[in-house]
């Protein structure tokens, strides 16, 4: 096979590459924030889209927030690619923090007192009752989670539409003056050959 590795990777290290990467955080950050900004379409469709991604990763439904965002950024206009890149704001270092805080937020608002039994639900997650985990987990979670989403979502909108459009606009130049440069150079070439024919 063209691009097989040479000794296949064990799953250990698949977890750890995954937990953290080979060449740093800073690497992988910088490469998806390049991603992103050479997405075409408009500044706002891009991120809203990376603002529908970053939301639904603070929900608790792991395995849906794909589907979740690309629905989200299809209703307010979003690109759908970005908002599969805004999901990897939910990642294993920061899943630990998101959980917590939307838990204990979604407890507040909601007036939960949390008890022995609710802290301990391991025999209910053994068992994948959606009932029994519905009240204690997921229904702070959701909501807790959809009030730190929300204020992450604006912020991340916020900061991204003017750096998309500063960038796009800047790349526009960039091309512009690109072709200013080949069409000069096609009228430079285009004389000498009047002058060498003559």
């Amino acid at each position: 096979m063209l691009f097989r590795r040479r000794s296949e990777e064990t799953g250990w290290t698949r977890f750890r590459i995954a937990v953290w990467p080979r060449r740093s955080w800073s690497r992988s950050i910088a490469y998806f924030t390049k991603r992103v900004l050479r997405l075409s379409g408009s500044p706002h469709a891009i991120a809203a889209g990376v603002a529908a991604g970053v939301l639904t990763s603070f929900t608790p439904y792991l395995g849906f927030h794909i589907i979740g965002a690309a629905a989200l950024a299809w209703l307010i206009g979003g690109n759908v690619i970005a908002s599969a890149i805004g999901t990897f704001a939910g990642n294993p270092l920061t899943f630990p923090l998101i959980w917590a805080t939307t838990l204990e937020t979604g407890r507040y608002m909601l007036g939960y007192h949390a008890t022995t039994s609710d802290r301990w639900i391991g025999k209910r997650l053994m068992h994948m009752e959606f009932d029994a985990l519905w009240q204690p987990l997921l229904k702070p979670m959701t909501i807790g989670g959809l009030i730190w989403g929300t204020v992450a979502a604006l912020t991340t909108y916020a900061l991204l539409r003017g750096s998309i459009a500063a960038f796009q606009q800047q790349r526009r130049r960039r091309l512009v003056e690109r072709a200013k440069a080949r069409a000069r150079q096609a009228q430079s070439a285009s004389r000498q050959d009047g002058v060498l024919t003559a």
